[in-house]
């Protein structure tokens, strides 16, 4: 069974969501809460880091990113008024012990759409001044992060066991390059499986 508390804090110097070398998660694109959709993110010794617990329709229109603790770390919304429709993250923090949305969202995420630079299925993704792309891979599950020098940032691929029998359609293994915000990428992914309807 995977543990669901963390055993160290990090300093309150270091982002708990940053790191300076590459991290590979497993995604499992479920919820632990019995009859609910969802997503479910383990490191590599097992430990669950981020959830997803959507009570409602896959492709629903509001969802939680948490923390293994079940701290909100962002809050996604479809906005189905923005050109072409799309989604925004609101970056949670904490008030007197409750979570409160900040006003303007940290991300949106542009509907997908054939992209002649990328040569596939994407999704343009604002954050700030930065601008990133969802780029869909062949096959159902596998896509990559990248940003406007085509750097790879982020890539999710269906995960095999060590023998390489294939997990299944629902388990992913997503590699983060260093110094980028983990839970920005969560926030990502996530949106990719509401577009995708598999959160």
């Amino acid at each position: 069974m995977a543990k669901v508390y963390s055993q160290d804090q990090p300093s309150s110097s270091s982002s708990p969501y940053m790191t300076s070398k590459r991290e590979t998660f497993t995604l499992w694109m479920k919820s632990l809460v019995y009859q609910t959709n969802g997503c479910t993110v383990y490191n590599t010794i097992g430990d669950i880091v981020y959830r997803v617990d959507n009570y409602e329709k896959k492709g629903s229109s509001e969802v939680h990113l948490m923390d293994l603790r079940g701290k909100v770390l962002f809050t996604i919304r479809r906005k189905k008024f923005l050109a072409f429709g799309g989604w925004e993250g609101y970056r949670c923090r904490s008030s007197h012990g409750s979570c409160v949305n900040e006003e303007k969202p940290w991300f949106r995420v542009k509907k997908c759409y054939k992209s002649m630079l990328m040569g596939d299925l994407a999704c343009q993704v604002t954050v700030g001044y930065d601008k990133y792309w969802i780029v869909r891979l062949v096959g159902k599950a596998a896509f990559r992060i990248v940003n406007t020098d085509g750097d790879i940032v982020a890539e999710a691929k269906p995960k095999h066991s060590s023998s390489g029998v294939l997990l299944g359609d629902d388990v992913l293994t997503l590699v983060v390059e260093p110094q980028m915000d983990h839970s920005l990428i969560m926030a990502l992914v996530i949106v990719y499986g509401l577009i995708r309807r598999r959160v």
